[in-house]
């Protein structure tokens, strides 16, 4: 089993990245591989509508959304995490989760998502709800804890002291570990549940 966790920040190894290590390390004490992805910090436009990955597949623009795609097509959950920005999510990642989610071919359904969040001291409820839609959308369970999944401090040195907040991000990482495998479990009896034909309905008559 693999997991993607995507740090948002600009920064390589600051706040968010400090949280996302802690549910990695959680992770990989459960037998679960995975992979820290910087994007924070990358120049990454964002979707253009443009629907060109429906009939090739991939994104029409070449840079790290074509890169990361396949591995959230292979992985078996993905980690969200950002610093909060005026009570929202890094726009750098946004634009990149945007093209992700859309460009992707294949069936996202019952991969498992989390998102994890980073603030000196508010807006994280907020950003924690915009990353989340993401998941409900695509027919992926979300991962909690024994809390939001926030962090607090201005250094990753403040986050370390944050002990709620890390306490929170093992706890993250132990459930989502046991979410993955049981949905394993469950497809290996069970398969994945039946789907109906997409139906789009329209509220302009």
């Amino acid at each position: 089993m693999k997991v993607l966790l995507i740090n948002g920040s600009p920064n390589a190894h600051g706040c968010t990245y400090t949280a996302l290590s802690e549910v990695a390390r959680t992770l990989e004490a459960e037998g679960v591989e995975t992979e820290i992805i910087h994007v924070g910090n990358k120049a990454i436009r964002g979707c253009i509508g443009c629907r060109k990955c429906k009939t090739t597949g991939q994104c029409v623009f070449d840079d790290l959304v074509r890169e990361v795609s396949p591995k959230f097509a292979a992985c078996d959950g993905i980690v969200l995490g950002s610093p909060v920005y005026f009570a929202s999510a890094n726009g750098t990642l946004v634009s990149f989760v945007d093209r992700l989610f859309y460009s992707t071919p294949g069936d996202k359904t019952m991969k498992v998502g989390a998102a994890v969040v980073s603030a000196r001291r508010g807006g994280n409820s907020a950003t924690f709800d915009e990353l989340n839609k993401y998941f409900t959308i695509s027919g992926m369970p979300v991962a909690s804890s024994q809390y939001w999944n926030m962090v607090h401090g201005y250094t990753p040195d403040d986050v370390r002291k944050d002990e709620e907040g890390m306490q929170t991000m093992r706890t993250l990482g132990r459930n989502m570990a046991f979410l993955m495998k049981s949905i394993a479990l469950g497809k290996e009896k069970y398969g994945l549940p039946e789907k109906e034909p997409i139906t789009f309905t329209s509220f302009i008559r």
